[in-house]
């Protein structure tokens, strides 16, 4: 009976991992890399106490890892002891259903995993903090294969003013064959690697584009664009914004004025021919255009720049929706603040609630969910004509920076806080309590 099981719950994870529904959310930022739920009917106000919590995981080890989910299980990273761990769990019950050592732990500032493992096809690909790219079965957690990023290309992370490092923070990109990643390295700032085999596709050596920033690679994750009718890379590094050809990994374009010396981390949002980016420490943000010469080749024109006092995102990222960009404002804050993305005109904010510092966040329902450093999770309509606060509860027992971005997937809300793994059902039904408004 035993053995029965155990081959129903193999049976069951191998389907659930290699089938993507809609509903899956199968790497940072979602499965659009936009930070957006395509989730419906969820609630538009919590309770005064918060959204019904109906479980707790443990023991998933310290970091900043989000979580990925396909069908009943649900991937993230955290380092226990002196090894670099992958989970799966269940999103019955938060039970481990696996966990696999990829790596070292990482015992540098703010120590533990930053990366999200990345879903596809029965597999789960992270990036370790010391740039080794791992694939696992996502049925149970084996190792299919490994590169060494620091050892086959001299990947580099920017440095912090040369001082100190955090070490690499970007969760893989799949798309179509290929599972990309920035290992920054000279002659190989971008590369892309066969997810099946983990041959290597291309590398992209990026030229100079500016003297703003630094070398190597940001802390960010790219993102996919079809700007000009051309599928690419577009992704923040050490010295700016780039686009890279998906097919052949040749490089396009570049954007130095978004840089600074000390860490570029939002993701970029890409809107038709459109980037905005932006970074913090006083830097700002950039809405840039891009085209293409008679001969083909790409120009990129700087339609407005915002600077630090309108706009800068430190981490936390920021959502595109009605034509406006949503997210938190200032250096080591979250302020509310709506742009519009055509123009870069503020529509409101920013604005102070009772969340301290950074702020990640996500979209769903028409609502954006902003989850504050110290711990507030807050609740705000998407508008774009003013700033309307719905509902907020303290996330329990936070000790580090609760940084991990949240997730919508399924009815529930996830809130990784280090080690633990917090579920909310926030589906919408007849409860039978009072909504709380603050």
């Amino acid at each position: 009976m035993k053995q029965l099981f155990q081959f129903c719950v193999a049976v069951g994870l191998a389907v659930s991992a290699g089938f993507v529904s809609a509903d899956d959310w199968t790497g940072f930022r979602g499965n659009n890399s936009d930070g957006k739920s395509a989730e419906a009917n969820l609630l538009a106000q919590w309770p005064d106490d918060g959204p019904e919590l109906i479980w707790t995981a443990d023991a998933l080890g310290t970091g900043f890892s989000s979580v990925s989910i396909s069908g009943d299980h649900l991937f993230t990273c955290g380092d226990i002891g002196d090894e670099q761990c992958v989970f799966c769990v269940s999103t019955v019950d938060g039970s481990e259903v696996w966990r696999s050592a990829v790596d070292a732990s990482n015992e540098n500032d703010f120590a533990g995993t930053r990366s999200t493992p990345a879903l596809s096809d029965g597999k789960v690909y992270v990036l370790t903090t010391a740039a080794v790219l791992c694939c696992l079965n996502a049925e149970d957690g084996e190792l299919l294969w490994k590169k060494d990023l620091a050892a086959e290309c001299d990947a580099r992370i920017m440095l912090a003013k040369g001082q100190w490092e955090w070490q690499f923070s970007e969760s893989p990109l799949i798309d179509e064959n290929r599972v990309v990643v920035t290992p920054g390295g000279a002659g190989a700032v971008m590369m892309a690697f066969d997810k099946d085999s983990g041959d290597e596709l291309w590398r992209c050596d990026v030229p100079e584009i500016g003297e703003l920033g630094c070398d190597g690679a940001g802390y960010s994750t790219a993102v996919i664009s079809n700007a000009c009718g051309v599928k690419q890379y577009v992704q923040v590094v050490g010295r700016g914004v780039i686009g890279v050809e998906a097919e052949t990994g040749r490089f396009l374009w570049g954007y130095n004025r978004i840089a600074n010396d000390v860490a570029n981390i939002s993701s970029p949002v890409v809107d038709g021919n459109y980037v905005f980016a932006s970074t913090g420490y006083q830097t700002g943000a950039a809405l840039l255009e891009l085209s293409t010469s008679a001969a083909g080749d790409f120009e990129v024109e700087e339609r407005y720049f915002l600077t630090h006092d309108i706009f800068q995102n430190h981490h936390g990222g920021f959502i595109l929706h009605d034509g406006c960009i949503f997210g938190g404002q200032g250096h080591k804050m979250g302020l509310p603040v709506c742009i519009e993305l055509e123009t870069g005109e503020v529509q409101w904010g920013p604005v102070r609630n009772r969340g301290r510092e950074s702020a990640a966040i996500c979209f769903a329902d028409g609502h954006l969910y902003y989850r504050y450093q110290n711990g507030l999770m807050v609740l705000i309509e998407a508008n774009r004509s003013e700033y309307v606060e719905k509902s907020s509860f303290m996330i329990p027992d936070v000790e580090q920076p609760s940084w991990s971005h949240p997730v919508v997937c399924g009815g529930k809300l996830y809130l990784k806080e280090q080690g633990r793994l917090h579920c909310y059902d926030i589906s919408e039904e007849d409860r039978g309590t009072t909504a709380s408004g603050s």
